[in-house]
């Protein structure tokens, strides 16, 4: 998948949780790719979707991370938005390694669409549809860049001026 499927999926669940696990998760959600640019810089060339996609590894690295004391939960927020990364990416045809003990790949649903493909779009449209209506759902009025302007001026925190100036803008 794209870098920015990975993080769409990834962000818009950490948003469904928790609004300041969005930068760990995207940041893990990324990770598999940018592991493997620092590995070459240090001189120790992988293939890609070999050494830093093992699906055990991030399997076991998220829920380690679960149980084990964790500041606000970052280090979690980043191994699972890593597991996200590999989970998209064994939908696709090459699939990821399942263990590095094995030359078996794995694949999700068969792993039947490539990368840049318009289902990964629509996959990612899916999850950020899903995430929005759980967010909904949940009551969490988590909305940064939609303020609730009429909201501000009956608790008195605007006047009637910046509401009128305001009352029909989105952001």
């Amino acid at each position: 998948m794209k870098w920015i499927n990975h993080i769409l999926i990834a962000g818009s669940i950490a948003a469904v949780i928790s609004p300041s696990l969005v930068a760990p998760a995207i940041a893990g959600a990324t990770a598999p790719d940018w592991m493997e640019s620092l590995l070459k810089a240090v001189g120790r060339p992988v293939k890609h979707r070999t050494t830093t996609h093992v699906f055990t590894h991030w399997l076991i690295a998220g829920i380690a991370t679960s149980f084990l004391w964790d500041f606000h939960g970052i280090f979690a927020a980043f191994c699972w938005g890593g597991f996200s990364h590999i989970l998209t990416d064994a939908m696709t045809v090459s699939g990821v390694p399942f263990s590095p003990y094995s030359d078996r790949r794995f694949h999700l649903f068969g792993g039947r669409f490539r990368t840049g493909e318009p289902v990964e779009y629509a996959i990612s449209a899916i999850v950020v549809m899903i995430s929005i209506t759980l967010n909904a759902m949940i009551g969490d009025s988590f909305a940064p860049y939609f303020y609730d302007w009429s909201g501000l001026y009956a608790e008195g925190m605007i006047d009637a001026s910046e509401w009128k100036a305001n009352r029909f803008k989105l952001m």
